[in-house]
């Protein structure tokens, strides 16, 4: 895992099944290399286990993308 840099290309990749999320916030480094920089994997409750794919995907993106601006605003 690699400390997030707000100026670097950055990329989230998702997977999702009928009960779990999982998603990756990636960043381009200076190697041009893709490596992580955060991930979050849970399971959904039995509301979001009936979501369609395209809002089980969308739910991993943000939950993700809240997990940097959580921890971003610490330091």
């Amino acid at each position: 895992m690699v400390t997030l840099d707000l100026d670097r290309e950055m990329r989230v990749e998702v997977d999702v099944s009928n009960f779990a999320i999982r998603g990756v916030l990636l960043m381009k480094c200076e190697d041009e290399r893709w490596r992580p920089v955060t991930y979050i994997s849970k399971l959904l409750n039995e509301a979001k286990k009936n979501y369609e794919i395209h809002n089980k995907e969308m739910l991993a993106i943000i939950q993700c993308l809240d997990v940097v601006a959580t921890t971003s605003h610490k330091d």
